[in-house]
């Protein structure tokens, strides 16, 4: 599928993610992990519509000489060497779905558009937002890769059904993704403080069946043991939303909150999913980059990012095909 004028790299873009070759042409790629970025949500006001998390894609993939370098490839202590380990792993970027002011649910449409080529040119998707609406359009393209068991890491619950009429916004995923008859379970990590959910909502979760494990159940307990309650040799999506992390590593955030998923914490999760079966896609949402501290935030983005990459080489992935 081509889409030529719907993908494109933003013109404030210098690079792209981790240096990676681009590719908007979805008729001619050959990748097995592909970058998009998700600039733009489902608003809920005209101040919404380009709100500072649009310009997370940007700022993520400028940081990148900051948490890894291609094609010199460094001995990393997370992943246990270099991030390709001498494999031919193909990672593309996608670029930046493009938006209209005229019609500011079209980016949505066309969203779903360039992830469902992705998913079905049998690549990992790796997406950057953007806030916590846009992981609706990719898992709507996953509708044929089910089932998926979904896992959030967030300091919210996420399951308004509508906020000012906005039906797909930053407050409704889970809930949304709770619809999708291919989204087998949902496990939420880190909530805490007082965020968006009210009664109705904590009720509707807990009444789907969502796995909701607090922030301070997750420090108490580990995150091995919140790992052992996810079923193994299943298909994954994670989605992280960049304030259920610390702040201490995620200053950049609209509501930070303090006892958040720590770094460590999060590393492990990724690892553990790449062991149980296939990760078939990750996100990270929410950065605002104006309140990022020494890029620090979207440095914390990218090393979660390459810890995927390398888990899942290493995992065997992208071996052949036919083996997972």
């Amino acid at each position: 599928m081509t889409l030529p004028l719907t993908i494109a790299p933003r013109a404030s873009v210098p690079r792209t993610f981790l240096n990676a070759p681009l590719v908007t042409d979805f008729d001619r790629l050959d990748a097995h992990i592909a970058v998009l970025g998700l600039p733009y949500g489902d608003p809920r006001n005209i101040d919404e519509v380009t709100n500072d998390q649009t310009n997370a894609p940007t700022a993520i993939r400028q940081a990148s000489d900051k948490f890894y370098r291609l094609p010199d490839e460094r001995w990393d202590f997370d992943i246990g060497g270099t991030l390709f380990d001498g494999r031919d792993v193909r990672l593309v970027d996608c670029g930046d779905v493009a938006a209209d002011h005229r019609d500011l649910g079209g980016h949505y449409r066309r969203a779903e558009a360039a992830a469902r080529s992705i998913v079905e040119s049998g690549a990992l998707i790796v997406s950057l937002g953007g806030d916590h609406g846009v992981p609706i359009p990719v898992l709507r393209a996953l509708d044929k890769s089910g089932p998926i068991t979904l896992v959030q890491i967030d300091a919210h619950l996420d399951w308004r059904d509508e906020v000012m009429g906005a039906r797909e916004g930053y407050s409704s995923p889970m809930r949304r993704a709770s619809e999708m008859p291919h989204i087998r379970a949902i496990h939420q990590i880190g909530l805490r403080a007082q965020g968006s959910a009210r009664r109705e909502e904590v009720e509707a979760a807990r009444a789907y069946g969502a796995r909701i494990v607090t922030a301070y159940e997750l420090h108490d307990s580990g995150m091995d043991a919140v790992l052992a309650g996810i079923p193994d040799g299943g298909r994954y999506y994670l989605t992280i939303d960049a304030d259920g992390l610390d702040p201490s590593v995620m200053p950049a955030v609209a509501g930070p909150a303090p006892g958040g998923v720590t770094f460590h914490q999060a590393r492990k999760l990724i690892h553990g999913l790449v062991k149980k079966g296939r990760v078939m896609g990750m996100d990270i949402v929410e950065i605002t980059p104006r309140a990022d501290v020494n890029q620090i935030s979207c440095i914390t983005a990218g090393r979660l990012i390459v810890n995927l990459i390398g888990a899942a080489v290493r995992a065997g992935y992208f071996d052949r095909a036919s083996d997972r």
